[in-house]
Formats: structure tokens, sequence, C-alpha cells
């Protein structure tokens, strides 16, 4: 793969991100984390820009010092999150981006290579060994299996530092925890984290607060549905969304919070 390592244009919880060659960036991951992981995010960033999703093109793999990257398209432009902070965009902007992309996410049909939600649990919880309790990993797959059948496309991390504003518009990133499954459950991650965890981490939380508020209103309204009917199509993903922060780790200072969300979920759901 032709390029060479520049600059670090960005950095995220898992990756750095450096210039790489014109037009292009090396999303490069941090120490520990597994080829196995890299290359199944390539997979899925290749299948949502095949399928017109406004996705970055993948140019390739490489390995730089026991490390492991992914050659991506150079997207330019800030990101919503630094939008919304800085006040160039107001909340009710931010979300109703938030809820377009998401919106061409589900009425994509998903790829073959995209796991069912049931599957890609079941491989991350495997994966995560003795960090998640026994008991909550067999519940939220049990959980799951009680859920109807499915069969769409969701995004799993839709939130304003994963959306580029480039100049030919809005670019959606960090696909690796793509899954088919309903809407919901992207509805769900951005109300758990938009609403329940980043506003104790921000510098005003009512900001992600009403992003949140305005993603799911402007949902409801391209979806043709109530508020009310999307709130209680949210619920019974809640807790799966906060399984997801506890195999990725996302968010340790919230673990004893996410631990007790998901008992209090199951609990409720075995009475």
């Amino acid at each position: 793969m032709q390029g060479s390592l520049g600059e670090k244009i960005g950095e995220g919880a898992f990756s750095d991100v450096h210039a790489w060659a014109p037009g292009q960036v090396l999303k490069l991951f941090k120490p520990g984390v597994r080829q196995r992981t890299i290359s199944h995010e390539a997979r899925m960033i290749r299948a949502a820009f095949a399928a017109g999703i406004p996705a970055p093109e993948v140019f390739g793999e490489v390995t730089l010092d026991g490390r492991f990257g992914i050659v991506l398209t150079r997207l330019d432009g800030p990101t919503l999150l630094h939008l919304s902070r800085t006040g160039a965009m107001t909340p009710r902007q931010v979300g109703a981006i938030l809820a377009t992309l998401a919106t061409t996410v589900h009425k994509t049909p998903p790829p073959a290579a995209v796991l069912s939600l049931h599957d890609w649990m079941y491989h991350s919880l495997r994966g995560a060994g003795d960090r998640i309790p026994q008991y909550i990993a067999t519940g939220i797959l049990t959980l799951i299996e009680r859920l109807p059948p499915w069969d769409g496309l969701c995004h799993c991390d839709l939130h304003p530092g994963n959306v580029i504003m480039t100049a030919d518009g809005p670019r959606l990133v960090d696909w690796v925890g793509v899954v088919r499954a309903p809407a919901a459950l992207d509805l769900a991650v951005c109300h758990v984290q938009l609403s329940e965890i980043v506003p104790e981490f921000a510098d005003d939380p009512d900001r992600p607060r009403a992003v949140n508020a305005a993603m799911q209103s402007e949902y409801a309204r391209l979806a043709d549905m109530s508020q009310a009917a999307l709130t209680a199509a949210m619920e019974p993903f809640l807790p799966i969304v906060c399984v997801f922060a506890l195999v990725g780790d996302a968010w340790p200072a919230k673990r004893e919070w996410l631990i007790q969300r998901v008992e209090a979920a199951l609990h409720l759901e075995n009475q």
C-alpha cells in the first residue's frame, strides 16, 4: 500500500487518524486492538460504501510497527460534535442531520457480510472474556432472542462525533459495530449516549440532550410515526446498548452504572 505516515489529524478511543497519501488517511489502531476486529471494520465500511451510504472508501489495510490500520478516503471538514460545541450549528440542526443519516442507513438493505445483532453480540461477549459477568452475557442474549425478527441495517454508533461535514455533505465514520437489527437500536444508542452518558462529561449538559430530542423528533417525522411509538420501540434495546458500552469499555467511569442498568432491565424482563 503506497503511502507514508504523516501528521496526526484525529484521535479516538481506539485509534489515531494520520495523513497517508493524497486524498487518503490511515486509521491506525492502538496497540492491543486485534487484526480480526480491524479487518471486520474494513469489510463493513466497504459494504456500506458499496451500498451507497455516505461512508468513506477503503483502499486497503496496513501494518506499521505492530499496529494495524485501514487506509480510507480523507474526509476534510469539522465533525458535527465540533459544530455543536462551538455553536456553529444549533441542536435542532445537528439532530436533523443525524436523523437524516439514520434514515438513509435504515433504508439500505443489509449487505450479506453484516452479522445479526445476536451473532455480533455473541462473538463480542466471547471476546470480552471476564470483563462481562456471565449472568449478564446470558441474560442479554436471551433478551435478544425474544425480540421480533428483523432484517434492517444499523450503524450502532451514530453520534455527532462520528459525522464529518465535508464539502459534499455529511459522511458517517466508525463502522465496526454495524449489525442487522431494527432501526430502534440506532435510536437507542443515540438516546443512551446523548441523554444519559455524555451530559455527565459535557461542558453544557443540556446540549447533547437537546440534540437527542431533536434527532428523535425529526426521525419520527421522517418515519411518519409518533414520538410515543418511537419511545416504545427503543425501550427493549436500552439494556442492549448498555452492554455494547461494557463490551467496548467505552465509558469505564460508568461501568457500575451500566451494569446496574442492565441488571434492572433483565430483572423486569424475567418477572
